[in-house]
């Protein structure tokens, strides 16, 4: 039976429940409170749409310029439906399947609170979208993270509607076909409605989201491709002395020193005498670049802490204060900012890796020129370094800021823009990216520590060697290597790791 996690508007939603449910499927469930919370914001809306001759923005006025065109009472339905359908404008790539299942769950959860004005049912059916894994085809392009991430979030509601596309039992179909075949009848949107579901921040916010579940483990294999680097490149330990890191009182930098203590704790390699008094920055200062990528990290998960258990859509309704607020919640620049700040701090994390494999192919230090045995008959390592500085230089492009950027849009009314969805796949490739360059430092080093044998690395770091090399194995001549790369790539996603994630406790 599959485990259950009921969402409740007064509990706080952190990353390790996120990462439980994301990774052990849980099946989702409205609790009564909002349930309760959710049916009196709706009844309180036609109350007062009823009620109050002024327009409500959104509720029975156009959208964005045309927000002073009232609309009649038998068209609001009419008027949600019509935003849903010309919002649908997304293009390029399709969103990542795991993405949407995020997209849903974080919009449930802000539609959850009672402010947006929603009918239960319609909230009930995207909990039913993400517990029978019926995911809207979302795009990746369109959305200038601002008045909300519109073009994508109307895609992802479409399915609402009994229109646009979903992925159901692995194939793309026809979303009337699928909610025919489930027995799932149209939402009809009533006022606000097609509103509440378009605004809001859940695109940009479900990708950093798990782009912060990916880089978290991939903070983890930095360090240990960095101990392994280290390691074969017969670097020293002094630099990872807890005494000179707590003088300086950046907690990124003290923990990753201590992370490194205790994974070469027991090591024969880095006690041994060594013929030089200092190693290059990229092993001497791991501390200070692994550890700022960490605490940059941890800042980008409160913003999105934050996100995860907010209202973003517009305008919000107060039932208690007897309230309808039209403002901005939706703008996405506080998730623009950090989406750009943790792409920065991803191609960090591999630009430090990929100079840690040109250092072991260098041939200093008794290891020979490109990791091979005979070089020149044999290239070695020469091109997979090629290809890690490939990518760590498309890194360092993605980590230019989108955030900085704004284009006007709808006649004037939306004159500035986070553009935070562009800031949010940009840093997602760089994730990728970084991926792909440790699992390139990891090859490099695994084969560097080959020469350094008969002495033996730490217990931890030799039995990660010796899983690895049941993957990936030592090439004494030249071999097809991206097959080889592949592997490792896919070692990368698969290894257990029990070493400290270093998230912050309370996100």
């Amino acid at each position: 039976m599959s485990q259950e996690y009921i969402i409740q508007p007064d509990h706080k939603l952190t990353f390790e429940k996120v990462f439980e449910i994301h990774k052990n499927k849980y099946q989702l469930r409205l609790s009564p409170e909002s349930e309760s919370k959710i049916n009196r914001c709706r009844q309180y809306l036609d109350e007062k749409t009823k009620s109050q001759k002024e327009p409500i923005y959104g509720v029975n006025t156009g959208f964005g310029s045309l927000c002073d065109v009232k609309i009649s009472d038998e068209d609001l339905g009419k008027l949600q439906e019509n935003l849903v359908m010309s919002h649908a404008c997304g293009v390029g790539d399709e969103v990542p399947k795991e993405v949407v299942k995020l997209m849903l769950f974080l919009k449930v959860q802000s539609l959850a609170y009672g402010h947006s004005g929603v009918q239960l049912q319609t909230v009930q059916r995207l909990l039913d979208m993400y517990n029978n894994e019926v995911l809207p085809v979302v795009y990746q392009q369109g959305s200038l993270g601002a008045s909300g991430d519109l073009a994508p979030l109307a895609h992802l509601a479409l399915p609402l509607l009994s229109k646009g596309e979903v992925y159901y039992r692995g194939k793309r179909r026809q979303s009337e076909e699928v909610n025919r075949e489930l027995g799932w009848k149209p939402i009809a949107l009533q006022s606000k409605e097609g509103l509440a579901l378009l605004n809001g921040t859940q695109f940009m916010g479900a990708y950093g989201v798990y782009s912060l579940i990916k880089l978290f483990r991939l903070s983890q294999l930095a360090d240990i491709c960095g101990v392994i680097s280290l390691e074969a490149f017969d670097g020293r330990k002094e630099p990872f002395n807890d005494l000179v890191h707590q003088i300086r009182q950046q907690s990124g930098q003290i923990k990753t020193a201590e992370i490194f203590r205790d994974l070469l704790e027991g090591s024969e390699l880095i006690d041994r005498e060594k013929a030089h008094v200092q190693d290059p920055y990229s092993f001497r200062c791991i501390p200070q670049v692994h550890g700022a990528s960490k605490d940059a990290m941890n800042y980008v998960a409160k913003v999105f802490s934050n996100e995860m258990n907010a209202v973003t859509d517009n305008p919000t309704i107060f039932p208690d204060e007897d309230l309808v607020i039209s403002a901005g919640n939706f703008h996405g620049q506080p998730l623009a900012i950090a989406l750009d700040y943790l792409a920065i701090a991803t191609a960090e994390l591999g630009s430090i890796s990929e100079r840690r494999t040109y250092q072991l192919l260098e041939g200093k230090r008794g290891l020979p020129s490109f990791l091979v045995a005979k070089p020149g008959l044999n290239s070695g390592f020469m091109i997979p370094q090629y290809t890690a500085a490939s990518i760590v230089s498309q890194s360092k492009q993605l980590a230019s800021p989108a955030s900085i950027d704004s284009i006007v849009s709808s006649q004037g009314q939306e004159d500035h823009v986070s553009m935070g969805a562009n800031a949010a796949t940009k840093a997602y490739q760089a994730i990728h990216n970084l991926e792909r360059v440790l699992a390139i430092e990891l090859m490099a080093a695994t084969q560097a520590l080959e020469f350094r044998r008969p002495a033996k690395s730490s217990p931890y770091i030799e039995e990660i060697v010796s899983e690895y090399r049941e993957k990936v194995p030592f090439i004494k001549d030249d071999q097809v290597m991206y097959e080889h790369i592949q592997k490792s790539v896919d070692f990368i996603r698969e290894v257990k790791i029990s070493i400290p994630d270093g998230l912050i406790e309370d996100v």
